[in-house]
């Protein structure tokens, strides 16, 4: 009887930690998907790439390449990020310049 109420905790444990990453997951993604409708609000459409997250507990850096696609413009907006997400909320972010060799721009606070 005690090993499966163990076997019963373990799945448990394992279900509940799997939902949790996942939901990290997609918050990620409605984060990424509400900077870019404030940073580009006349956008008619936009893809975007992360390229790597680094994760320091609450903390995480996104780097993130966006195509975005403007109303009157025939050749799509290129643009490299660098997200800050403390806790689930976005804190802060770096313009990357594309070009090789150009400094980045001063980091703003959200």
């Amino acid at each position: 009887m005690g090993l499966r109420w163990v076997l019963l905790a373990a799945v448990f444990g394992l279900f509940t930690l799997s939902a949790q990453a996942q939901a990290s997951t997609q918050d990620v993604g409605t984060i990424i998907e509400k900077f870019i409708g404030r940073q580009f609000p006349e956008a008619t459409g936009h893809y975007w790439v992360i390229n790597e997250t680094q994760w320091d507990g609450d903390e995480m850096i996104v780097d993130l390449n966006t195509i975005v696609h403007e109303r009157r413009e025939k050749e799509p907006t290129l643009s490299r990020f660098l997200l800050l997400i403390v806790a689930g909320e976005l804190k802060g972010v770096q313009n990357v310049p594309l070009e090789p060799g150009a400094d980045c721009q001063v980091e703003e606070a959200v």
